[in-house]
């Protein structure tokens, strides 16, 4: 099965937005079904075939998650995001301002799902092939 090193090797990689959906296919290739971004620490969880799961660790020090999702707020920072007006600490720290406990990124599905702190969805969107 997959490491964690080897998703941090093609993650490398990604520079941009636009090299997304390449990082997407290749940690697909390696086996990767389904992953989960903890925005309190930026701790990822990863998950493969026949309930294969492993973990990277902590990215940041631990930021708060609001306590009530405010979706109009988060969807307009991460239209900034996605347009490359923001870094990722940045938008970690505004996607916990507004209330986002984690993203879910399915890669059967090519979906990628905001949650708040209640596990309530906030908002799903399609990966880009």
């Amino acid at each position: 099965m997959f490491t964690v090193a080897q998703i941090n090797a093609i993650h490398s990689k990604v520079k941009s937005g636009a090299d997304f959906p390449a990082y997407i296919r290749e940690i697909k290739q390696l086996g990767v079904t389904f992953y989960e971004v903890y925005v309190t620490d930026g701790h990822t969880d990863y998950y493969g075939a026949g309930d294969y799961k492993t973990s990277g660790g902590a990215k940041y020090e631990t930021i708060a998650i609001a306590p009530i999702a405010d979706a109009a707020r988060f969807k307009a920072i991460l239209k900034a995001h996605q347009q490359g007006k923001t870094d990722y600490p940045a938008f970690c720290n505004s996607s916990a301002a507004s209330g986002i406990e984690k993203w879910a990124m399915c890669l059967d599905k090519m979906t990628c799902t905001y949650y708040d702190k209640a596990g309530t969805v906030i908002l799903v969107e399609s990966i880009p092939e």
